[in-house]
């Protein structure tokens, strides 16, 4: 399999994946992480998902197109155990705060749900047709990290692009966290939903009205999700 590798100036997650679509060759594209390993056989999982659900009917497609090129598919994650996983770890998984497999797993080799398949378009392991990244490109005009690819799903999403989970498409996140990098990680997220809150109004991600007031009474716990939550306002409010 040829390799083209090529560089471009520090930029945003986003922009860098625009560029890269911009190079592809293929029908489909494979977004993954950099740190983020995978099965030998993921990829070959990935098209055999495109090309079995392209025989399946679903109803939410939209209008005028085959349903093989118009499906986004997500792949399977979870924490490199040669890392060390830590307990913080263990509960961002949990929670879904890092990946929410566990609130899909019911939608193993089908599709999630339109009216939430926003909130796990996952970029460090979703695949889909090219021609797809290309029209529905991420936002330039974003600057922090965290919530560009739920945003982009959101826009998938009211496009009528389905996405459909795979979880024999294995990968693993080489990636180790303490409970200090998670809520450095946790305040910078803040800053992004509130940044991407402004840039795209439907986008529902941002705790209001009574949610807010129980993150706000909830941040002032002791506990795992207390400290999360004090260090996602502190980014909101930042």
């Amino acid at each position: 399999m040829p390799v083209h590798y090529f560089e471009i100036p520090k930029s945003h997650q986003g922009s860098a994946r625009n560029e890269g679509v911009k190079h592809a060759k293929g029908k489909y594209c494979l977004f993954i992480g950099d740190d983020i390993f995978l099965e030998p056989d993921a990829c070959e999982k990935h098209l055999e998902a495109h090309r079995r659900v392209a025989l399946r009917p679903f109803d939410g497609l939209r209008a005028g197109s085959a349903q093989g090129d118009t499906i986004a598919v997500l792949g399977l994650t979870t924490w490199d155990p040669e890392v060390g996983i830590t307990p913080v770890m263990r509960w961002l998984e949990k929670t879904g705060w890092q990946f929410g497999y566990g609130k899909i797993a019911k939608y193993a080799h089908n599709f999630i749900p339109a009216p939430v398949q926003h909130r796990f378009t996952y970029t460090s392991h979703l695949s889909l047709p090219t021609s797809i990244a290309r029209e529905y490109a991420f936002r330039d005009d974003v600057s922090h990290y965290g919530w560009e690819d739920i945003e982009w799903g959101l826009r998938l999403r009211q496009a009528h692009i389905p996405l459909y989970y795979q979880p024999d498409a294995k990968a693993l996140h080489h990636h180790r966290i303490t409970l200090e990098d998670s809520l450095k990680r946790m305040e910078i997220i803040g800053k992004s939903l509130a940044h991407i809150s402004q840039k795209n109004a439907e986008f529902d991600r941002m705790p209001k009205g009574w949610k807010w007031w129980i993150y706000r009474m909830v941040s002032i716990l002791p506990t795992m999700r207390g400290k999360h939550y004090r260090a996602l306002l502190k980014g909101i409010n930042s």
